[in-house]
């Protein structure tokens, strides 16, 4: 050049060619689209990494969720009319969640899920989690057990956590048992519902079983559902849709059957079939319903509907009934 710069706006400061970056107008320009390429990419970066990081400690199952917390709630709502001891349940809650989050972050700490946590910065970030979540579960059963207070938790933790060892053994055998194995994991998350009546009442008798069962039959009646119009997507025709669903319409009978047994038998109210109404309508309507597209994240918005109904509806029942 002939003013002695450089193409990028370098100038020469020493005889052996050393160069200092001096800003031109051309040389800026260059400089700030370069600034902005390198700050965009670092945000993706960082936006990648953090969503990681969430995806290391918080649980993917979103459905396991509801099924949680549904038969928990209703357990606690049909408690509640024979007591009012409040700050067990809440312990409870608090116990429940801090275990049940705790499965996600020690799954992949251990590296036996699709994910795990690969570097030391994950690594410490994940055992951080897995030891604030233990600390608070160990606080809340401690309260809860102290002094040998609410003694058949020790059963029913017991029973939920070898339905869990008989999903994860499940799980291995491959897809072909993959229903079956959440069936057999909803037995356990279930188990939510009858510890939430037995900490408010002190009694696990008759009720407590009614409590577990209902929502043992609502969830399992979910999960099969659910299943069923993934498989079926393209499936169209009464006669189609018997073919490859009749496990389900059988099972919708035998929970006819069983709801209606039960108010003969006086285990719940009468007026209380009404909670399963709406999945019944539902799951019959299946098989005579127009052919419409499958969009999944719309159909477990629908079954979250369908669970908060059901809780509503059930604890309503009971709170008429008495």
């Amino acid at each position: 050049m002939e003013d002695g710069r450089s193409p990028l706006g370098l100038i020469p400061v020493s005889h052996i060619h050393t160069y200092e970056i001096v800003p031109t107008e051309r040389g800026g320009e260059f400089a700030g689209h370069h600034a902005g390429f390198a700050f965009t990419a670092n945000a993706v970066i960082d936006k990648v990494h953090r969503e990681r990081r969430l995806a290391l400690i918080l649980p993917r199952e979103h459905g396991a969720w509801g099924l949680l917390l549904v038969p928990m709630v209703t357990g606690a709502g049909v408690g509640f009319r024979e007591s009012n001891h409040f700050v067990p349940a809440l312990l409870l809650l608090v116990a429940a969640l801090a275990l049940f989050w705790l499965r996600t972050p020690v799954e992949n700490l251990l590296g036996t899920s699709a994910m795990r946590a690969q570097t030391a910065e994950e690594r410490r970030a994940v055992a951080s989690v897995i030891a604030l979540l233990t600390a608070v579960a160990a606080l809340a059963l401690g309260t809860l057990l102290w002094a040998g207070q609410n003694p058949l938790l020790w059963l029913i933790g017991a029973a939920a956590g070898s339905a869990f060892v008989g999903q994860a053994l499940l799980k291995k055998l491959g897809r072909r048992t993959r229903m079956i194995s959440e069936m057999v994991g909803t037995v356990g998350l279930t188990a939510s519902g009858p510890a939430a009546y037995y900490v408010i009442t002190g009694k696990f008798g008759a009720m407590a079983w009614v409590v577990w069962a209902a929502n043992l039959i609502f969830a399992g009646d979910q999960i099969h559902y659910v299943q069923l119009r993934i498989h079926t997507a393209r499936v169209d025709g009464l006669g189609a849709k018997l073919k490859h669903g009749w496990t389900f319409a059988a099972g919708q009978l035998a929970m006819t059957a069983a709801i209606t047994m039960a108010c003969l038998l006086g285990l719940i109210p009468a007026i209380a079939s009404i909670a399963f109404s709406p999945l019944l309508f539902r799951g019959w309507y299946y098989f005579v319903q127009p052919p419409t597209p499958l969009v999944v994240r719309k159909l477990g918005w629908n079954e979250l509907t369908h669970a908060v109904a059901f809780c509503v509806l059930f604890i309503a029942a009971f709170a008429v009934a008495k």
